[in-house]
């Protein structure tokens, strides 16, 4: 792995993570070296509260501004980490049950920008 996504394990009040405008699909190993991973990128991960029953709401243009954590056809859920089915059949990372998305406006490490955006999206908490 390239040293800025090397594992290294972060503990905060929120998940961090790694962002980009692109999906991130990480491998299928075990979701916290996933975290660590995306921790080390230091990349905000967000929850949406029109998310339910462990289904993203989240499509269209609504996930090129809030990429989802996407999660590869194998995946396997693993203690607060579970795999969700998206609308289009992808697959993508839930914590705690709730979906798990990047904010295109985050542009630089540790950026929290989309936290409260309309008052619907929060960052993760662990």
């Amino acid at each position: 792995l390239p040293p800025s996504t090397a594992p290294s394990f972060v503990t905060s009040p929120c998940i961090v993570a790694s962002s980009s405008a692109k999906p991130f699909a990480p491998p299928p190993i075990v979701p916290l070296v996933v975290l660590t991973i995306l921790a080390r990128a230091s990349v905000t991960l967000y929850t949406f509260d029109r998310d339910a029953g462990g289904k993203s709401a989240c499509n269209g243009p609504c996930a090129t501004n809030w990429p989802p954590l996407m999660a590869t056809a194998d995946a396997k859920t693993m203690g607060d980490w579970s795999v969700v089915t998206r609308d289009d059949g992808s697959k993508m990372w839930a914590y705690k049950g709730k979906p798990v998305y990047t904010w295109a406006k985050d542009t630089k490490p540790g950026d929290k920008t989309g936290d409260g955006v309309n008052s619907v999206w929060h960052t993760a908490k662990k």
